[in-house]
């Protein structure tokens, strides 16, 4: 017999199983689209670590990218669709914990974000091999990241009422800081004032960690990168268990 946690997460998980066209081969095809464009524009004209060419450099970032989007997607889509269609009391009446709600959640956010991540990196592979000097820091990067973003997922779809709400969060917030993170370029061809800009931006440091689990090198130290990443997963998970506790916005 499975736990509250387990059924949940399976719930979860098969929600964006069931539609895998949608949920893992359309973000894929973006993402290669992406790694076309800009690989046949720039390939010639730019290189950012030595001897490494830019479709490599390029891949691990929108690796990434997909990650943390779609396991932002993945726990935001789904609370917010369980609440407008009414069904959210059907998770809360079950003795479910806030915390098994919460771990459920997140991790199924962060199991689509690594699978459609995954995929990326096994379909770019007909275009360029890309190395892995440390698949450790790699597999971490993965897995944090997206759970910081199914967290940051959790909190959008506990907020929101309606999906306009949550399109407004996702093109303004979660879109932004993903493209201006390093998942194109390196901080250092910026300007410096632009560079120090990016150090606030807390997905700079996901991608450039799990980039660095590919060539060895990176903008910042990894260990870094990983400060940073745990920081805001604790400040955001706290954030989120104490809205969860107090039932904010889902047993009204």
């Amino acid at each position: 017999m499975m736990s509250g946690f387990s059924a949940l997460f399976y719930k979860e998980v098969l929600r964006f199983w069931k539609v895998s066209f949608q949920t893992i081969a359309a973000p894929v095809l973006t993402a290669f689209l992406y790694l076309l464009i800009f690989s046949h524009v720039l390939e010639a004209h730019v290189e950012v670590y030595r001897g490494v060419s830019y479709t490599a450099f390029l891949v691990p970032g929108l690796a990434m990218m997909s990650v943390l989007q779609n396991a932002f997607a993945n726990s935001s889509s789904s609370l917010i669709q369980s609440k407008i269609t009414g069904n959210i009391i059907f998770v809360l009446l079950p003795p479910i914990s806030y915390r098994e709600f919460f771990a459920a959640y997140v991790l199924a956010a962060a199991v689509r974000g690594v699978v459609v991540g995954a995929a990326v990196m096994l379909m770019t592979a007909f275009l360029v091999k890309v190395p892995v000097a440390a698949p450790g820091w790699v597999l971490v990067f993965a897995l944090l990241g997206g759970a910081v973003l199914g967290t940051l997922g959790v909190i959008a779809g506990i907020w929101a009422d309606k999906f306009d709400q949550l399109a407004a969060f996702q093109n303004f917030i979660i879109v932004p800081l993903t493209f201006l993170s390093g998942v194109f370029y390196s901080i250092h061809s910026l300007p410096a004032f632009w560079q120090k800009v990016s150090h606030w931006n807390p997905i700079f440091y996901m991608i450039d960690g799990f980039r660095h689990g590919f060539f060895g090198v990176s903008d910042v130290p990894p260990l870094t990168s990983l400060a940073v990443s745990l920081i805001c997963f604790i400040a955001l998970a706290s954030l989120t268990l104490s809205l969860l506790k107090r039932g904010y916005k889902l047993r009204t």
